[in-house]
């Protein structure tokens, strides 16, 4: 279900994300735009599950600001569940935060686990779109609500060129679809009352600004982190996205749905 090949987020990408998104966060939008994911969603008292964790800063501000009363964050790869153990720990929130690493398969949790499903911009990684759902439905209670934001590409036939040429800069194992069909899987679980909204008008705009504090103001501190070479790499697969931002194939998309409270 959660596939993807060796560790892609090693502790130099989590570095340089962290110094254009912001401490723990490897997405763009920062705290804001996950708020944006589950406004109008209550998560005092509740149990989450964040699936896609990176480094944790996303699952520690369901906890803070959000007040969940656990959150589980889950993720394939080692180097950010360490940094996310660490992060937790540093925030003195080990015991209402805790962080899971697996290999790609089902999810290990048991069914029923969660009342609230998370996850922002990690399942593009996932080639399965119906077992995803599945799986996810699988964990949720009667009643549970999944929120979640990602990357996804505005059709489901061949990519463009200009995407082909963004996906391999990214060089990561990208399993792009559309809003469409991630909506469609999400039935086919059985979520009710879906949602898609379409958030390419806003990243269009802040990819633009981070692309150019790569290229001024943030490229040197942190050309001296993880080298000059790393951060030019990089401006060149910010340009190869602003083009398929601004084309609108690329489509960064909220997703909500609940599980109905008659399923057992």
């Amino acid at each position: 279900m959660i596939e993807t090949a060796d560790a892609e987020y090693d502790d130099t990408a989590i570095r340089f994300l962290e110094a254009l998104w912001g401490d723990g966060y490897l997405s763009p939008g920062g705290p804001e735009e996950v708020d944006r994911v589950v406004e109008g969603l209550s998560f005092e008292g509740k149990t989450v599950l964040d699936i896609g964790c990176g480094s944790g800063g996303i699952t520690l501000h369901l906890v803070e600001r959000h007040g969940a009363a656990h959150a589980t964050g889950f993720d394939v790869e080692q180097p950010v569940i360490e940094a996310a153990r660490r992060r937790a720990a540093a925030h003195g929130l080990s015991d209402r935060a805790s962080f899971v690493q697996a290999p790609p398969g089902a999810l290990p949790f048991a069914d029923r686990s969660f009342d609230v499903v998370f996850s922002k911009d990690a399942l593009l990684h996932v080639p399965d779109k119906d077992g995803l759902f599945a799986e996810i439905f699988r964990v949720l209670k009667p009643g549970g609500v999944f929120a979640a934001s990602n990357w996804m590409i505005g059709h489901d036939g061949e990519p463009s060129p200009q995407m082909k040429a963004y996906i391999a800069a990214e060089g990561l194992s990208f399993a792009m679809a559309s809003p469409a069909r991630y909506a469609q899987a999400m039935r086919r679980a059985g979520f009710a009352d879906v949602t898609v909204t379409d958030r390419n008008p806003w990243y269009r705009e802040v990819a633009r600004g981070e692309l150019e504090r790569l290229k001024g103001p943030l490229y040197a501190p942190v050309a001296a982190v993880v080298g000059a070479a790393y951060v030019d790499k990089n401006i060149r697969t910010w340009e190869a996205m602003q083009k398929v931002l601004d084309s609108g194939e690329h489509r960064p998309t909220h997703l909500r749905g609940w599980k109905p409270d008659a399923i057992g």
